[in-house]
């Protein structure tokens, strides 16, 4: 199963709370699971052990800039504030001098877009693609503020993207990767490397108007991997408001190399007929030699 999330703005918070909340370079497991059992209408008190087994896939296909939101809360009674210590009854004391106006700082990730493929066995995948699609409670890119745009969920029968030039990519490489129910095959990262790129119209022009126009492009991929050299602390163990807590997973760092969709993507038939004369050439199987730059647009 493949997603897509993208919206005006997203924020994956990680371990920040309290007055300034950050967001990581991309979606957190914690967020992807809360994302998936608000689709099927679970409580937070509900357990979740068995979403905690998929297995996920985060590419990014556009990173997005960061927001700094500014925010002052203050309690509309004009009562002062409470403190951050607790009286020996449990409750909060208030701000001692008083204090009425916090200042708050949120982050987010505006203009992003993850390509995001799940693995688990077929019958669990095809019921969360369904819960998708008809989702029990509102769906959020990390906070409640931040809802998904449209496609959410990608399909190899209609290649779906946010772009008619992706759309056109998808259609045009999907005949033989339909599975049941939407699903793709392969190993999460195989998908990753199926599924066309997904970047919104201005950054795919920002690429065509370069000198040099790439015929590939590397995007940096996360995936699960208990052998995996690096950790991320965003493994929830419940989202009980009472007892909620993180463990660690173990991640590794991939690249998957796509072809650029050229403008002659958006005609079906002069897409196939450039894929024809790469293959006549014989270069589209050699990705060519990982540019560090590509993602900076040199």
């Amino acid at each position: 199963m493949v997603l897509r999330l993208a919206g005006p703005v997203q924020s994956w918070g990680g371990t920040s709370m309290f007055n300034r909340r950050e967001t990581l370079a991309e979606p957190t497991k914690s967020g992807l699971v809360g994302l998936l059992a608000a689709a099927q209408g679970r409580r937070r008190t509900d357990p979740i052990e068995d979403l905690l087994e998929l297995v996920f896939g985060v590419r990014t296909d556009q990173p997005g800039t960061l927001l700094r939101d500014y925010h002052t809360v203050s309690d509309y009674r004009g009562v002062p504030l409470p403190s951050a210590s607790v009286s020996a009854k449990g409750t909060q004391k208030p701000t001692s001098p008083a204090k009425y106006t916090h200042v708050t700082e949120r982050f987010y990730l505006q203009d992003a877009v993850f390509v995001v493929a799940v693995a688990a066995p077929d019958p669990v995948l095809v019921t969360l693609a369904e819960a998708l699609r008809n989702p029990a409670f509102p769906l959020a890119l990390g906070r409640r503020a931040c809802p998904p745009t449209q496609p959410l969920l990608l399909t190899p029968a209609d290649g779906a993207s946010g772009t008619d030039e992706a759309a056109s990519a998808g259609r045009a490489g999907s005949a033989d990767q339909t599975g049941s129910a939407g699903l793709w095959r392969g190993t999460v990262l195989e998908v990753l490397g199926q599924v066309p790129w997904q970047a919104g119209r201005a950054h795919r022009d920002k690429l065509q108007r370069r000198r040099s126009l790439p015929r590939y492009i590397d995007l940096p991929v996360t995936l699960d991997d208990i052998g995996g050299e690096d950790v991320r602390l965003d493994l929830p163990s419940t989202f009980d408001p009472r007892h909620r807590s993180f463990t660690a997973r173990r991640v590794r760092q991939e690249w998957v190399h796509l072809p650029v969709p050229h403008r002659a993507a958006q005609d079906p038939v002069a897409h196939n007929r450039m894929a024809e004369n790469q293959t006549a050439e014989g270069d589209t199987d050699t990705p060519p030699d990982h540019d560090p730059f590509a993602l900076l647009g040199w």
